[in-house]
């Protein structure tokens, strides 16, 4: 366990009788840029706050260092923590906010000034010493506030969706210098958001978060092409999720049967007559005029969508559910109204499981009906 610097164990927090984490697990390694990512109300901020001694936990322990803080206030905890709302000293000029923290710890002149100098160029904030935070824009608003936080040398900064006040160019610019930084720093940081984008850019590991608990843990990589829930794969980036249940297996090889068709993939880990959830991605999912072997879905192109960089094509089932399909603008567009057959590589297939009762009663009333025709 020497590599980890934040351990959680077994957290819990109540509100009004509710439990808002629920015995959460968690480790964080030494220089990681770990992402608790989710929507809102699902415990990310919470938990960041936990950790950072602005909220008492209700059970569990958390270890900074393998010393357990649990009782410590924030300021003896060896973490600082940035804000949304920047929360910068309005009276003091940019040297002096980032000052701040060293001159309460009464460091001495000559290393206040060493120190805030250096990460005033870190941040890229040089000759902007003087300047107060009204006559600043919202990103160097940012850079002094993350300056002020890191000046103070934390062994984990904890970011509270840091960028969520500034535009899309400048949150996208920001995202890349804050990425830099930690780089550089090799300070472990522990960062909140509600932006998919945002965490698969800059994390080394990601944690969806939903309902309290951690649904699933692991690179962006893993995160966006290896989903192991459904709610994973509907709340990372686009999906097209379909309910299925496996008609047949041979081997590894299993046939899916959808309301609008079926597949062959596949998928040694699942058993005949299991339902499951089959998530492909736009980018992955193809349409011809003809079916392809080991693929009988069908539907209708309803419409095509210009994105800039892409045409998302909508497809519309038998079944009234709508499929996304993304292509370069190079390629060529099918008309409006076409009945088209859809496929997609077998390996490019994540397959989950369920035991959802209603996906049951979905699969066996589209049965039925086909019985009844």
């Amino acid at each position: 366990m020497k590599n980890i610097i934040v351990r959680l164990r077994n957290i819990e927090k109540i509100y009004g009788g509710k439990s808002v984490i629920d015995h959460l697990n968690l480790n964080v390694a030494r220089g990681e840029f770990l992402t608790l990512l989710g929507p809102s109300g699902c415990g990310k901020t919470t938990t960041l706050r936990m950790i950072g001694g602005f909220e008492d936990t209700d059970g569990g322990q958390i270890f900074l260092e393998d010393k357990d803080v649990a009782g410590k206030t924030p300021n003896h905890r060896g973490v600082n923590t940035g804000f949304q709302s920047y929360a910068l000293f309005p009276h003091m000029n940019v040297f002096d906010n980032v000052a701040f923290g060293l001159v309460e710890k009464k460091v001495p002149k000559a290393e206040i000034k060493k120190r805030v100098d250096e990460m005033i160029e870190l941040v890229q904030l040089q000759g902007m010493e003087k300047r107060m935070p009204s006559q600043m824009s919202g990103g160097q608003k940012q850079r002094v506030a993350i300056a002020r936080a890191l000046v103070n040398r934390p062994k984990v900064l904890l970011l509270d969706e840091p960028l969520g006040a500034l535009d899309l160019k400048l949150r996208k610019q920001m995202q890349f210098e804050l990425k830099e930084l930690q780089k550089k720093l090799k300070i472990t940081f522990i960062y909140v958001t509600h932006d998919q984008e945002e965490a698969l850019t800059m994390s080394d590991r990601i944690a969806v978060m939903n309902e309290g608990r951690i649904e699933q843990l692991g690179t962006p990589v893993e995160i966006y092409n290896h989903p192991k829930t459904k709610f994973v794969a509907d709340f990372i980036g686009e999906s097209n999720i379909f309910e299925a249940y496996i008609e047949e297996k041979k081997g590894s090889r299993i046939s899916l049967v959808m309301e609008s068709g079926k597949v062959e993939l596949n998928a040694p880990d699942f058993e005949y007559d299991e339902m499951v959830y089959v998530c492909v991605r736009p980018e992955n999912m193809k349409a011809s005029m003809e079916p392809r072997e080991g693929f009988t879905l069908r539907g209708t192109v309803m419409e095509h969508i210009f994105v800039g960089s892409t045409i998302k094509t909508i497809i519309e089932l038998p079944s009234s559910q709508l499929v996304k399909m993304t292509n370069p603008p190079e390629n060529e567009v099918i008309p409006v109204g076409t009945n088209v057959y859809l496929h997609w590589l077998p390996q490019k297939t994540v397959v989950m499981h369920t035991r959802e009762d209603r996906v049951y009663e979905i699969i066996e009333g589209a049965g039925n009906e086909k019985e009844e025709q």
